[in-house]
């Protein structure tokens, strides 16, 4: 076999997977039908399997699922096709069915006309990096098709559902009885409309559903977990305990307490922490990224507990406890990684890990995060054009260190490339709300000027 040279740069693979507008190139039918015969080629390099298919709800899942499983038969690999199931299921299930390799068709939080493919190693791993090296150096070669005898053959899996649903519970004590919550779940029409209901029900609360009706146009539209304030006011009108929000492909989490407050990935990640410390189970340190709020850090310091930051993304927070033999990371979106449960983040789990220090400390939400006192932040979306950087602006940066010499120690500031929408996300952080709210606003204008 060829070596492979994972330096290389990816033409293709992103952060996380490939991702892109439906119909624009290389997010269209004939790309993905070659992609799915490259993934197959490679795969089978190292013996027959199967491929599990997954996909959120939006209405372009149905199409990439059948010309990924067209290019997977022709490269004479075996698909087991899953239906509508979250992101963090696929690498459950990739490793629980003993499959080569899980696909997800989602855009994630995006809107319904983006897509991507993302996948999972046999371990329920993102794959790693030699080979998405190999896949596009496959993608290279002419497309061909294995003898007649030889393609693959597909399979519909009618149990997954219940499979996830069961594994969710199991990841929590079973002496976790949610009986008496009253709680607003919002699946944001995504890919937990029939799964995450069912759990949080299944363990005995009252559950009212919120974006369980997906039409394949209005995953994540004004709903879910990147619009929490829908789900504050259904949990304030209803009188709920508190309120869970998922995102399109349920592998993120928003919550909201019974006084309608708005407890971003920070908040949830200081709680599962607390309860952890509480109960005696914590090991090691945690993982946050350069978004995590700097009032969370001075928290775990105060409690002898270990910080680490690495870039935004899943993918870079599970590589880092990999690392360090830690378990417990996340960021601001709602991304919480318990590694001791599951591979990836999941929304579902990350919840039950707050209800389980809600049941366990016998307290509301609302006190579960009273103690964590965070910085104020302020967070600034610019649309650029796709290529614009930041970092190659002497007035922007020049603009950065002035800010930073301002704040001094006792603030930060931050400009990023969005890696999945044409974004500059630009943050600053530091004591006084008024002062940051004028420079992300002062920085924010200038991106507007030099990158638009």
């Amino acid at each position: 076999m060829t070596k492979l040279n994972s330096s290389k740069p990816r033409k293709y693979f992103g952060t996380d997977g490939i991702r892109g507008r439906v119909g624009v190139w290389p997010i269209n039918a004939e790309f993905v039908l070659k992609l799915g015969w490259a993934v197959g080629k490679v795969l089978a390099r190292s013996g027959s399997g199967k491929v599990l298919i997954g996909k959120d709800t939006r209405i372009s899942g149905y199409m990439f699922e059948s010309v990924l499983e067209a290019g997977l038969s022709a490269a004479g690999v075996n698909t087991h096709l899953l239906g509508p199931m979250p992101t963090p299921a696929i690498a459950y299930l990739t490793r629980t069915l003993r499959a080569q390799a899980g696909i997800m068709i989602s855009a994630s939080h995006n809107p319904y006309y983006d897509n991507g493919i993302k996948f999972f190693s046999a371990q329920g791993h993102k794959l790693p990096d030699e080979l998405e090296t190999a896949i596009e150096e496959q993608l290279e070669q002419a497309m061909t098709t294995v003898d007649s005898a030889e393609l693959g053959k597909a399979l519909r899996v009618v149990d997954a559902p219940g499979r996830y649903i069961e594994f969710c519970k199991s990841t929590v004590s079973s002496d976790i009885k949610l009986n008496g919550l009253k709680i607003v779940v919002d699946c944001a029409n995504g890919a937990t409309y029939h799964i995450a209901p069912n759990v949080f029900r299944e363990l005995g609360a009252e559950v009212i559903e919120m974006g369980v009706e997906p039409n394949g146009l209005n995953i994540n539209f004004e709903c879910g977990a990147t619009h929490p304030e829908v789900l504050k006011e259904v949990v304030l009108r209803e009188k709920a305990d508190l309120g869970i929000a998922l995102d399109g492909d349920g592998d993120r989490v928003i919550m909201v307490d019974h006084q309608g407050h708005i407890l971003d990935g920070d908040e949830i990640l200081y709680i599962v922490v607390n309860h952890r410390l509480e109960m005696g189970q914590f090991k090691g340190g945690v993982v946050g990224t350069v978004m995590t709020n700097f009032g969370l850090e001075q928290s775990l310091l105060k409690s002898n507990i270990e910080f680490v930051r690495v870039p935004v993304g899943d993918r870079h927070i599970i590589a880092e406890l990999a690392k360090r033999n830690w378990n417990i990371g996340g960021e601001p979106s709602g991304h919480i990684i318990c590694s001791d449960a599951i591979t990836t983040g999941d929304g579902i789990i990350s919840a039950l890990q707050v209800l389980s220090a809600l049941c366990h400390q016998k307290k509301s939400l609302y006190e579960l995060r009273s103690n964590l006192k965070k910085y104020p932040q302020i967070l600034v979306n610019v649309t650029v054009k796709n290529n614009s950087d930041p970092n190659h602006s002497p007035r922007i940066q020049d603009a950065i260190n002035k800010v930073k010499n301002t704040l001094g120690e006792t603030g930060r500031v931050l400009l990023r490339r969005s890696g999945t929408e044409p974004l500059v996300r630009v943050m600053v952080e530091g004591i006084d709300a008024t002062q940051v709210q004028a420079f992300a606003s002062e920085l924010a204008q200038l991106v507007q000027e030099e990158l638009v």
